[in-house]
């Protein structure tokens, strides 16, 4: 699952198809293509995407006859956690209240949203 202790990067396509995933929870690759809404989509193509990510370790199976029954491997808290860090790291000099402050100067998190962390940062 891990490289280097950190999780494998996705691309764009693995990255919406694994978060139409942590959204069903257990899936079919034809309930991925249901939610996504668009049936232009082939199955084949989806399903491709969905064997990288459990080559990639994100995804594994549960085999019923020829019917695979997909699920996440890696919660989508442990996902995002790695790539906000990465992201504090790379953009905000590893400094998170860097990254509270960009977001403060482009009008992204309000004063309420403050209140509520800063009652988090009590809670700790």
């Amino acid at each position: 699952m891990k490289k280097n202790n950190q999780l494998e990067p996705l691309t764009k396509v693995e990255e919406q198809v694994m978060q139409y995933i942590w959204n069903l929870g257990e899936c079919l690759v034809s309930d991925i293509i249901k939610e996504m809404g668009d049936t232009e989509i082939p199955h084949s193509t989806i399903s491709s995407v969905v064997r990288i990510l459990e080559r990639k370790n994100y995804v594994d199976h549960k085999t019923y006859g020829k019917t695979h029954l997909y699920y996440a491997v890696v919660p989508k808290e442990d996902y995002a956690n790695a790539h906000i860090n990465k992201l504090v790291k790379n953009y905000f000099d590893n400094s998170p209240s860097e990254l509270v402050s960009f977001l403060v100067k482009n009008e992204k998190l309000d004063i309420q949203e403050l209140n509520e962390l800063y009652k988090l940062l009590k809670k700790k």
